[in-house]
């Protein structure tokens, strides 16, 4: 008799306890050794974590029945979509990098007074703020390290008498992901992946409209609260 609470495919909770693991390993694992790709330096524990997360990647292919696979209705094209989208979302990141790098000399000056107060100090609603509506267009990971050389890219100084800033920049970067299908891959990825089982998804600005109904009164809140 089919046991319904039967689990399946359980290989793969090794591996991603695996992956878990590799991330935090080589985020602790500190390396003067790197490897540079054209204008790229890839540190050694980088290079290390990209080779075991697409190790794990292929035994998970591997190790995985066919079978629940396709009873999952698994299918690359949502995976294929998302990653065309994200590799053109960072590719124009890099010019507004290097422009951010000329400080107030730059093209960037006008986002910088945004973010920056008459007397030098951040105005931490304006990051959260800023960051938050870049992050919505933007990936989140390059949307944050945007913002953070914006606020001088010091790591002591801003996990120390600058961590509000921090804080704001962080929060505004992962919080107003979800406003967009872009804001985050997973929800462009559930999309394709709802679409292609023939459910009707709401269009991009409708989808704006309804995560905004939500979701904005509660970032204006949190701003108030932890930013002003």
């Amino acid at each position: 008799m089919h046991n319904a609470l039967g689990l399946e495919g359980r290989v793969n909770l090794l591996l991603l306890a695996c992956a878990i693991t590799l991330q935090i390993a080589c985020g602790l694992w500190q390396s003067p050794l790197s490897i540079t790709l054209a204008a790229t330096s890839l540190p050694l524990p980088d290079i290390v974590r990209l080779l075991g997360l697409a190790a794990l990647a292929a035994a998970s292919l591997l190790l995985t029945p066919r079978r629940i696979r396709a009873a999952n209705h698994f299918a690359w094209e949502p995976i294929a979509e998302v990653a065309i989208v994200f590799a053109g979302i960072f590719a124009c990141i890099l010019p507004l990098l290097a422009i951010l790098e000329a400080g107030p000399n730059g093209a960037m000056t006008g986002l910088l007074h945004l973010v920056i107060g008459p007397d030098g100090q951040p105005i931490n609603w304006a990051y959260f703020t800023a960051t938050g509506l870049l992050s919505s267009f933007l990936d989140n990971a390059p949307t944050f390290l945007l913002f953070f050389n914006a606020a001088g890219g010091d790591s002591a100084s801003l996990m120390g008498p600058q961590s509000t800033t921090l804080m704001a920049i962080s929060a505004g970067a992962a919080f107003w992901g979800g406003l967009t299908y872009v804001g985050n891959a997973p929800n462009l990825m559930v999309r394709s992946i709802a679409e292609q089982q023939g459910i009707r998804m709401p269009s991009f600005l409708a989808y704006m409209g309804w995560t905004g109904i939500v979701a904005l009164p509660v970032f204006a809140l949190t701003a108030a609260l932890f930013f002003t």
